[in-house]
């Protein structure tokens, strides 16, 4: 996901090198590129100690901090782009549109692909945007928070914006998923297992009182369906059951346990 394929993050005065380098580390896990900083306190590019500072926090997303472009004003910042967000959790007065952010990053995502240049407006730490920054903004942003205490960190706010970015754009596509190496255990394969199971436990009275047989079978029976086991899962559970059932393997025997995969299996 290039630059022109992506919105563009707007840090409108920000304060601490750290801030702006979590913001790097908050942009790059969305696939968020360009970095535009309007009249940092510090200045851009940072001296030696708060540079440092700023890729430390950036946590390997150096590339977006390299590639930072520094304005003055937030005009020059904002000249090139099509439409921009800015993102306040105060009540600004100003007749535009306010969306929560999965809608307009939604509304962003469709603008990109579109061909229009976007951008994401950040105010500075302490105070956020000020309303003629707001003023200069297309709509805005504002998060579903808690409103006894609706501050977000700088960061934090890169964060939950590029979140919905990347599932406006990408969709909720995870990275990676639990493998599914051994296929659903079949039910004659299941039924075996319990007739192994219960056997043992008749064996040695776990079913106490008698009467109380039948519900107890049910109950346990009920609890492994409910798992969806694998046939590894019947296998692993079986052998560890019939090592135990048999003693487990006595100190210095050289007799090895019954293989699992020796348990018979039919077809359902």
């Amino acid at each position: 996901m290039n630059d022109m394929k992506a919105p563009v993050v707007i840090l409108v005065r920000p304060q601490l090198a750290e801030n702006i380098g979590m913001c790097a580390r908050a942009m790059a896990n969305f696939g968020l590129s360009e970095m535009r900083l309007v009249s940092p306190r510090d200045g851009w590019p940072q001296k030696a100690q708060m540079k440092k500072g700023a890729f430390s926090a950036a946590a390997g997303a150096t590339h977006v901090l390299t590639a930072a472009k520094h304005f003055d004003t937030l005009d020059q910042a904002v000249a090139d782009l099509h439409h921009v967000y800015a993102t306040t959790a105060r009540y600004r007065e100003q007749a535009k549109p306010v969306e929560a952010p999965a809608k307009a990053l939604a509304d962003a995502a469709s603008r990109v692909a579109s061909g229009q240049k976007v951008g994401l407006m950040f105010g500075p730490e302490r105070t956020g945007l000020e309303s003629d920054e707001v003023m200069l903004a297309s709509s805005i942003i504002t998060f579903p928070v808690n409103p006894e205490y609706a501050s977000l960190n700088l960061a934090q706010a890169v964060l939950l914006t590029g979140y919905e970015w990347m599932r406006a754009s990408k969709g909720d596509v995870l990275p990676f998923s639990m493998p599914e190496e051994s296929p659903p255990a079949q039910q004659g394969m299941v039924s075996q297992f319990f007739a192994f199971f219960e056997g043992e436990l008749d064996r040695v009275r776990f079913f106490h009182p008698e009467a109380k047989k039948p519900v107890m079978v049910r109950n346990l029976r009920n609890m492994i369906h409910r798992m969806s086991p694998s046939e590894q899962d019947i296998r692993t559970l079986w052998g560890a059951l019939d090592l135990l059932a048999k003693g487990g393997k006595q100190p210095g025997s050289k007799q090895k346990p019954k293989p699992v995969e020796d348990h018979p299996v039919t077809d359902a």
